[in-house]
């Protein structure tokens, strides 16, 4: 059964290995028959920063505009991003931040703990790369970003289930260990 897809390259440069593992996702998706739209927010423009917060919203730019509607258009959204520091890129976050605004991705109720998912219906799969091994960041780090993407921002708005599927170490990967991972992104977008 064929889906929207939406791909959202959260590596600010296209010629990274995020970015290729984004572009074998989007070939085998549409190898599948899938309708795939690619978002690569480095090349965006819009402010990064949610300068007061929730206490008033921001203009979006168009790029921010176009954003919306592509989550709004997709059935299953695809995050392909490096973990920095524990986490995703400060350019990626600032995209979140300034399209996941109330009223778009949750809603809170009046007078009470319990908030609205605006975004349910819908899947997503992270492809992230790193430089610790996976199985270090998992069981030493206990998983800050991963955490942080798939509980508090995607299942927060909505969003489930969200597969994580992790790269790594990248650092020093052989030509054979890419082209493997690479093949692996193509399969995921051939299966979804």
């Amino acid at each position: 059964m064929s889906k929207r897809i939406l791909v959202i390259l959260g590596h600010p440069s296209k010629e990274s290995f995020c970015g290729a593992l984004a572009n074998s996702y989007v070939e085998g998706a549409k190898a599948a028959g899938h309708e795939v739209k690619l978002i690569s927010i480095g090349n965006q423009s819009f402010d990064p920063i949610l300068h007061n917060g929730y206490a008033s919203i921001q203009e979006l730019e168009p790029d921010l505009v176009s954003g919306q509607a592509a989550i709004t258009w997709a059935q299953h959204i695809v995050f392909v991003y490096p973990i920095w520091w524990g986490a995703m890129p400060a350019l990626l976050k600032g995209y979140i931040d300034r399209i996941f605004l109330p009223g778009f991705a949750f809603k809170y109720r009046e007078g009470s703990l319990f908030w609205d998912r605006l975004l349910s219906g819908r899947s997503a799969h992270l492809l992230v790369t790193m430089d610790t091994p996976p199985w270090y960041f998992r069981w030493v780090y206990r998983m800050p970003g991963h955490n942080q993407m798939k509980r508090t921002i995607l299942e927060f708005s909505g969003i489930k289930p969200v597969t994580v599927s992790s790269f790594g170490p990248i650092k020093d990967s052989s030509l054979q260990k890419r082209e493997k991972w690479l093949a692996q992104a193509n399969a995921y977008g051939r299966n979804t």
